[in-house]
């Protein structure tokens, strides 16, 4: 089979993965397309020893890894000021509780991706953890239309140290709730009680003030189609209690990034 075919099924999640890490929806796209092209230039690149999904992930960790932000050599495409912030911790932990708790790979493939052995993934699995609870609290609002899976977050977010200012049903609750408590991270469901998106929500939130946002839905491919503009964070339904904490890590991460720069510019 043509490395076209095995690739091209996976650059949805890669996608995902890609924005994830580097807290923006054109700088995580702009590795892929960096990927892309040296599996064009170098089809040996590809590891075609290993699953297809954990060879491109394994390329695209090569990338990142050789990148001047996150360690080594010239840099591939437009890098904002937030994702600078990345040399502020180790990115290996980061990568390996992402590529577990969000990708869902296995332990091993999880080492197989990040050259590294299954030990020193532990290591950094563990040192991930650390980071998380040494984080800086802040306050969230959910936007979820049910009540059950609104609790489950709630107590995720909770367990984290953060608080929750409300949990928005609807459209209107969900900008009035988000204009009154001006919240730090921002859960939403992208369908709603009242039938509108809660895309539509968020984007007259954003008109307002920034805020990183965290998308929940039962169908993430919908919204990998490669068209703009894209969630830079997103969970897929039923989600697992890993998979939020290391979305509202990262999503923290980037958002007081974007608050530094605010306040050194006012």
């Amino acid at each position: 089979m043509a490395i076209t075919a095995l690739v091209a099924p996976q650059l949805p999640l890669l996608r995902r993965y890609a924005r994830a890490l580097s807290g923006s929806q054109a700088s995580g796209d702009s590795y892929v397309v960096a990927t892309l092209e040296t599996l064009v230039a170098n089809t040996d690149a590809f590891d075609l020893s290993v699953e297809p999904r954990v060879a491109i992930y394994k390329l695209f960790s090569q990338i990142w890894n050789a990148m001047p932000l996150n360690g080594h050599v010239p840099e591939p495409a437009p890098i904002t000021t937030a994702e600078r912030r990345i040399e502020a911790i180790t990115p290996l932990p980061r990568q390996a509780f992402l590529l577990t708790a969000v990708e869902g790979f296995s332990p091993t493939q999880a080492a197989e991706i990040l050259a590294v052995t299954p030990a020193e993934l532990s290591a950094l699995i563990s040192a991930a953890g650390s980071q998380i609870g040494a984080q800086v609290s802040s306050t969230v609002l959910v936007i979820e239309d049910e009540p059950i899976i609104a609790m489950d977050l709630e107590a995720l977010v909770t367990g984290l140290g953060h608080r929750v200012i409300g949990n928005a049903r609807t459209h209107a609750e969900a900008v009035a709730m988000a204009k009154a408590g001006r919240p730090g991270l921002v859960l939403a469901d992208i369908r709603l009680a009242d039938g509108s998106s809660g895309l539509t929500a968020v984007n007259e939130i954003l008109e307002t003030f920034e805020v990183p946002v965290i998308f929940i839905t039962a169908y993430p491919e919908s919204l990998l189609t490669g068209q703009r503009p894209e969630p830079t964070f997103l969970i897929a339904k039923p989600f697992r209690e890993d998979t939020v904490k290391a979305l509202v890590c990262q999503a923290l991460f980037f958002g007081d990034a974007a608050a530094s720069r605010q306040r050194r510019s006012a």
